[in-house]
């Protein structure tokens, strides 16, 4: 099983023609509400790709809660691990313009009440797979990490958003996911060596034993593990939202090594390069289809065949 332990939000968008300047107001063509949240987001893709979820998590006791979850209940995700508490649903405040560029503001609430002791609710086992971010307090992704080793369990981290402190448990993730922009800052917050990205991202495995993987946007994605360096183009598309891309992205590098068998601890220490690409592959191709729709809506298995 994997066991998503994150945010849940309520994604407040705006669709606009072009993304304003600091203080300045533009006009906008459109207002939805959809559910969100790094975590919710990376549950419901997983879900959709065919693999069983649990979600770990928070709401609020408030409207916002029953459409936050919405997604999750019908694409079957377990939500038991999911409190209820009386601070405000996660709120996000999206601006996404006619290039498909978007900005945003989050707005924690139940979120930030999700700590170490609400751990037990995610009901840890050997062989289960752990995927976490830090939109929840970084304490509790420290102490999950800790807990999912104890376990037995294999832990994917996706460090966005970047908070600095989160470079001091980097190294206990099986998998390391970052955009292309959080992986240069927390390269300098490591003093990782190499003259340009992929050198750096070669000395983050070398000196871990750990997969790190980062996103470029229109350029690809590139990993590298400790004996491995591979990268895989971006599927040409024109975006329409690329709110949860990076999200989508995760779920189907899981959805991958789950279908190639590969998701054991014996396994991951050990990857091909062939079984990588494929899992990088689909990760793109599953973003691919996220971003050419509006929302943080990720594809069904069958959209990625």
């Amino acid at each position: 099983m994997i066991i998503v332990i994150g945010s849940i939000n309520l994604d407040l968008i705006a669709k606009v023609d072009r993304l304003p300047s600091p203080g300045e107001t533009v006009g906008g063509s459109a207002f939805t509400t959809a559910p969100g949240g790094k975590g919710a987001n990376q549950a419901l893709a997983a879900a959709r790709a065919g693999a069983s979820v649990r979600m770990v998590g928070a709401v609020g006791r408030d409207s916002f809660a029953a459409e936050a979850l919405a997604l999750l209940r019908d694409g079957k995700v377990d939500l038991s691990g999911v409190a209820e508490t009386h601070a405000s649903t996660g709120t996000a405040l999206i601006m996404v313009a006619d290039d498909g560029e978007n900005i945003i503001a989050v707005v924690p609430g139940a979120n930030a009440s999700v700590v170490p002791g609400d751990l037990s609710k995610a009901f840890l086992k050997k062989g289960d797979v752990v995927l976490l971010q830090n939109e929840i307090p970084l304490a509790t992704v420290d102490a999950a990490l800790d807990q999912a080793r104890a376990a037995g369990a294999i832990t994917v981290l996706n460090t966005a958003p970047f908070q600095g402190q989160a470079a001091g448990f980097l190294d206990k993730a099986d998998y390391v996911v970052a955009n292309e922009t959080e992986f240069d800052l927390y390269g300098e917050a490591l003093s990782l060596q190499g003259r340009d990205r992929a050198a750096r991202m070669r000395d983050f495995a070398g000196k871990t034993g750990r997969t790190v993987v980062v996103t470029l946007g229109g350029d690809g994605v590139m990993a590298a593990t400790p004996s491995d360096f591979l990268a895989v183009a971006a599927r040409k598309i024109t975006p329409v939202d690329t709110v949860g891309a990076g999200d989508t992205f995760n779920a189907g590098i899981l959805a991958s090594l789950h279908e190639q068998g590969l998701l054991t601890k014996a396994a991951i220490s050990g990857l091909s390069k062939d079984a990588i690409h494929n899992a990088l592959a689909l990760g793109a191709k599953a973003a691919a289809v996220t971003v050419s729709r509006a929302g943080a809506n990720p594809p069904w298995r069958h959209e990625i065949a």
